[in-house]
């Protein structure tokens, strides 16, 4: 007799902590047992009972090529043929480096690691080591991986869950971490001004995704890089989201603002384990061997993560005149889902920024932690599986970004567009 869904996750309770392996897939705040997964391709994703349904998780965004794109299973096989981890140099990483430097103006030297929380822990200890201050601040609803100086005030799963920080984080070292609310320029001022000689670094989400997506207001970023630097100030902008996804470099590129580090993950791993942390020069060379601040990992610079990245960073690279389209596909679906709302007469406010976009059920505007949690999560989980029932995979959670990819066809936007339609007539 086959297993359901339900046999399927009491089996992983059984052996693994909450039945998952990362909180936000045990559909806490949506309710229901998740689905499990047998495989996915291109812009569908398939659970272990053979449905099928579109793709707007992606991972949570790195499959910005869409699921099992051939050139890069292709290399990742290629590569897996001659071993999996040597724990030494390869050519591979040092090629993949170069790509990323040439790609983002500021990063001058970089180090691997295995994730984005990686590459966050490493650019905070930077900072202190380089510095020589013990104090940081992050924003409000910015997430930026599970370390204990970042988990304070997080979005994403943390949001979600209501916890604003987490047992286990001693309060000596979370006193050292200020947290401000996210584009509010004038509680940015005041705390450079009360706290900026004793502030190793600011770390930011420039586009945040992580309380869903929040756009920087209009000089937000610009004043930010200024303060930082009048005080001397480590500015590290979070890019494990956004690096690679609006064009071949960083949304740093766009703007013209260099931060001082920069963390990368997701999209440059291909879908493979994989995270960077790069910037100035004189700050890099403290990180050993060259200095004396300490980071190392054993699978750091992989050969597999670095085929499936360098696989993917080429074919993004050859798509670099792309990326307004899939900018524009995006808006074009976010747009016909606010008319089928507003025909019902929900409110919502729609946040999309060129490729990412999350629904709030809430009239808006939407441009903090603060404003993000008025949304209904209630209704945002009826919506949820209503979609899911469908045929469309949408994040089970009300604060994460949405993602298009470039395997999505006008065909999936016009599906989607209509189970919107059948999920709205039940809610």
């Amino acid at each position: 007799m086959s297993q359901t869904k339900q046999n399927y996750f009491i089996q992983a309770n059984k052996f693994i902590v909450g039945g998952v392996n990362s909180p936000v897939r045990a559909w806490k705040s949506v309710g229901g047992e998740p689905l499990f997964i047998s495989k996915a391709k291109g812009s569908k994703i398939y659970d272990i009972h053979k449905k099928k349904y579109i793709d707007y998780v992606l991972s949570w965004g790195p499959m910005i090529l869409g699921h099992a794109h051939p050139e890069v299973i292709s290399s990742i096989c290629k590569t897996a043929k001659k071993g999996t981890s040597f724990g030494a140099p390869t050519e591979a990483e040092t090629q993949m480096a170069q790509l990323i430097c040439s790609a983002i103006p500021s990063v001058e030297l970089l180090r691997m690691t295995s994730s984005g929380t990686e590459a966050a822990m490493t650019a905070i200890r930077l900072a202190r080591g380089f510095t020589g201050r013990d104090w940081i601040a992050k924003f409000d609803g910015c997430y930026h991986g599970h370390a204990d100086s970042l988990l304070i005030q997080a979005g994403s799963g943390i949001a979600t869950l209501g916890i604003a920080g987490s047992p286990g984080i001693p309060a000596d070292l979370a006193r050292l971490t200020l947290s401000i609310p996210y584009n509010d320029l004038e509680s940015l001022q005041t705390t450079i001004k009360n706290y900026g000689s004793r502030l190793a670094a600011i770390i930011v989400e420039p586009v945040a995704g992580n309380m869903g997506v929040v756009a920087p207001q209009d000089s937000f970023l610009k004043k930010l890089r200024e303060l930082t630097a009048e005080e001397g100030i480590v500015l590290i902008f979070d890019e494990v989201i956004t690096g690679f996804r609006f064009n071949f470099g960083g949304y740093q590129n766009l703007i013209n603002i260099e931060p001082d580090l920069t963390c990368l993950g997701k999209i440059i791993g291909g879908g493979l384990p994989m995270g960077a942390i790069g910037g100035k020069r004189q700050i890099m060379e403290k990180l050993s061997p060259s200095g004396d601040i300490y980071q190392a990992g054993t699978l750091s610079g992989n050969p597999l993560a670095m085929s499936a990245g360098l696989a993917t960073l080429h074919l993004l690279k050859s798509k670099t005149n792309s990326f307004p389209a899939l900018g524009n596909i995006t808006e074009h679906l976010c747009r016909e889902m606010e008319n089928l709302f507003s025909d019902k007469g929900i409110a919502v406010c729609i946040n999309r920024f060129h490729s990412m976009f999350t629904i709030f059920f809430h009239e808006g505007p939407i441009y903090d932690l603060t404003t993000a949690q008025k949304s209904d999560t209630a209704l945002f989980a009826r919506f949820f599986h209503g979609m899911l029932k469908n045929g469309v995979w949408l994040a089970p959670s009300q604060f994460e970004s949405l993602f298009v990819s470039f395997a999505h066809t006008d065909d999936d936007i016009s599906f989607t567009l209509e189970a919107c339609t059948a999920a709205l007539k039940n809610l």
